[in-house]
């Protein structure tokens, strides 16, 4: 069951999924400033309304587990003895709650009730039980199969690939002026570059600049995208700066993907982010921690010449960490049905 703010059509498919329209519904047309609107409506004066839509969907539905996710304001709509009752609860917290709607309350009545905490990253995981009393927690987050690991990049490809996939926030402008200043310097050491885009807007401080730009569509074809990504020297893996709760808890779910390419990562973010601290633990990428073109021009370099080394560190750490089988396997068995 999903909680949606947009009207969309249900997907079809062996899970039947139901939907939960949140009052003000948003339509296509809305601009921006309705949408904001459209959302102080929705999560104060609609609330109650909205919960009460998720509670009637709720029991029509027959359970063995009440499995919820803790992201936004409804998260704990049937976090009550009615609809917990002798079911197990199991909650995965994939976002410090500051950053997705939510609120303190909501988090520590799910932290307090949960039979089993899920949780993308020990950082978050710790805090929460800092914030909401000690509790057991498990990490289980996105993961990779064996068979999307691929062979690390030995040969030198030219021009350089760059690769990133992912809408282009009005917090990441920041880091890709600084990438594209980064690149420019590069360039006239003599190196060549292709800066591939897939998925943005079209971002004007790039034109005219002495590398190639290459646009491309969204696409939902898992094997188009995981060719693409083999094909890419470089996996530019931006984190903003200016959300602390967001990057020292949060796992990029991109960066699993990038884990099981065969290129090499290029972290760009703050270095006491959840993500980093990974990476950097396991040796799984090249970082950099500044808004500073010559310092990320000099990290490239960096990667250029660790580049088959760097990609193979990321396959071990994909292996131990998000092996999917294995992530699978304890999501099931640990909870005991």
């Amino acid at each position: 069951m999903v909680v949606e703010e947009t009207a969309i059509n249900p997907k079809r498919g062996d899970i039947t999924e139901i939907l939960v329209y949140a009052s003000p519904v948003v339509r296509k047309w809305a601009r921006w400033k309705v949408r904001k609107w459209f959302t102080i409506l929705r999560h104060r004066w609609f609330k109650k309304s909205t919960i009460q839509k998720i509670q009637v969907a709720a029991t029509s539905i027959d359970y063995d587990v009440l499995h919820v996710v803790d992201h936004g304001p409804f998260s704990d709509a049937l976090c009550n003895d009615k609809f917990c009752g002798d079911k197990p609860l199991w909650v995965s917290f994939h976002d410090h709650y500051s950053t997705t709607f939510g609120s303190y309350t909501n988090s520590k009545i799910l932290w307090e009730r949960a039979a089993r905490r899920l949780v993308i990253s020990d950082e978050l995981g710790l805090e929460y039980a800092r914030l909401f009393g000690n509790a057991t927690y498990e990490l289980i987050t996105d993961g990779v199969t064996r068979g999307e690991l691929s062979n690390p990049q030995n040969d030198s490809v030219k021009p350089i690939t760059v690769y990133f996939a992912g809408l282009l926030h009005i917090d990441y402008i920041p880091l890709f002026k600084v990438l594209a200043d980064a690149l420019d310097i590069l360039v006239e050491q003599g190196y060549s570059f292709e800066l591939v885009l897939r998925g943005t807007q079209h971002v004007p401080f790039l034109d005219r600049r002495p590398f190639t730009i290459c646009y491309r569509d969204v696409s939902l074809n898992d094997k188009e995208l995981k060719e693409e990504l083999d094909s890419s020297s470089i996996l530019y893996l931006p984190i903003k700066f200016t959300r602390p709760d967001f990057y020292k808890y949060s796992l990029s779910t991109k960066m699993v993907g990038y884990l099981g390419s065969s290129g090499a990562i290029l972290y760009h973010g703050p270095l006491d982010s959840a993500a980093c601290n990974l990476l950097t633990r396991a040796n799984a990428a090249v970082s950099c921690g500044e808004l500073n073109a010559t310092v990320l021009s000099k990290d490239i370099v960096k990667l250029i010449a660790e580049k088959a080394q760097i990609s193979a560190n990321a396959k071990v750490l994909a292996i131990q960490r998000f092996d999917m089988e294995e992530i699978q396997r304890r999501f099931w068995q640990e909870g005991n049905l």
